[in-house]
């Protein structure tokens, strides 16, 4: 599995450049006006990860094959969106289908580029935005809500739950915060997840500069970045501008490029180890001659849910995984020698795979 982020925000922050970048491709229209994406764009691209490529190599592997990420360029919101304004409701629903959120924030400086509000402030922008998701959620909450009534009357367990967990959001929100601050219980975790409030989603601020401040940031995002860390949310510092310069370039040109600027790597690297990070994901390999493999699962995977991300029939008829570290794969040369050196372990059910292990899996069929 990869993951998919909404990119949300104000109109003209650079979304829409950024997602064009991200995915190379010129599938979003970027232009100087509000609304220019009429429909949610979606985009696919390998994650980069240097060790596949390292396994690959060692292993002879004839092809290379990374896990995947799902952008999805969702159309700019503007206040009142919860309530129809702009172009409203749709693009909240497209947000409902994101395992997560990465909100651009301009942090800079244009007269060429209209900000919809008449400034630019980034955080100000960002109350904006998480207002009107919390009035949609709180909307929808209070809809939902009235409908269980009935069922709760009739001794419904399961809308006696719903109920209670909505009514943990409702407080949340009344009171200013967002639903991901209310700490969930583990066993109304799933109850809680098929809620599927908009305010629950994590996020990720994107601080978008300019290509001189894309190494260090400026005091806007410095600003980001304090409002980020009292929220316990992520941020990241990207320019757009020079993702979209570089996603035209070759890798070796690309490589010049950023040492040109002074950045040890491209946009993307960042926004997606800090997606990995805000949704808890981690990475194992499969090698072999035919292909070398990268598959996405969340920390703590068992390795028999870790095998049904390949096949369900690799979960269901699961009898072991053969398991060698990723150091350990590398440092002495491949399976043959670190089987040799007793690296391989054989692990069982109760296994819980680690970020960077190379698995085979012995299953039933």
């Amino acid at each position: 599995m990869g993951f998919k982020m909404g990119i949300v925000g104000l109109p003209n922050v650079g979304k829409s450049t950024l997602f064009n970048a991200l995915t190379k491709t010129a599938a979003a229209q970027a232009a100087n006006f509000p609304f220019c994406t009429i429909e949610p764009n979606v985009g696919e691209v390998g994650v980069p990860d240097a060790r596949l490529d390292r396994l690959a190599a060692i292993a002879g592997s004839k092809q290379i094959i990374p896990t995947r990420m799902t952008f999805v360029d969702i159309a700019g919101l503007v206040k009142g969106a919860s309530k129809g304004e702009g172009l409203g409701n749709q693009f909240l629903a497209n947000i409902r289908e994101t395992d997560a959120i990465a909100h651009v924030l301009r942090c800079f400086q244009d007269g060429d580029v209209t900000h919809v509000e008449g400034r630019v402030d980034p955080v100000a922008d960002a109350e904006t935005i998480d207002t009107e998701l919390m009035l949609a959620d709180l909307e929808s909450i209070e809809k939902r809500r009235a409908g269980l009534v009935r069922k709760i009357k009739g001794n419904d367990k399961d809308a006696a739950q719903q109920d209670r967990l909505l009514a943990l959001a409702q407080a949340a929100i009344e009171d200013g915060k967002p639903a991901r601050t209310v700490k969930i219980d583990e066993d109304d975790a799933k109850a809680w997840r098929m809620l599927q409030l908009l305010t629950t989603k994590p996020v990720l601020y994107v601080c978008n500069v300019g290509e001189d401040e894309a190494a260090d940031g400026n005091a806007l995002s410095d600003k980001v970045a304090e409002m980020a860390a009292a929220q316990g949310n992520s941020h990241v510092v990207i320019s757009a501008q020079i993702e979209e310069e570089i996603s035209k370039l070759d890798p070796d040109e690309a490589k010049m490029f950023l040492d040109e600027m002074g950045l040890k790597e491209a946009g993307l690297d960042r926004l997606i180890r800090a997606g990995y990070e805000l949704l808890h994901l981690e990475t194992y390999f499969t090698v072999g001659p035919k292909e070398a493999r990268a598959w996405t699962i969340k920390s703590g995977t068992s390795a028999p849910k870790a095998a049904g991300v390949i096949h369900g029939d690799f979960e269901k008829g699961f009898i072991r995984a053969e398991t060698i570290a990723y150091d350990d794969f590398v440092t002495l040369g491949g399976e043959g020698p670190a089987k040799e050196a007793g690296k391989m372990r054989s692990e069982g059910k109760a296994y819980t795979v680690k970020d960077g292990d190379v698995l085979h899996f012995l299953f039933n069929t």
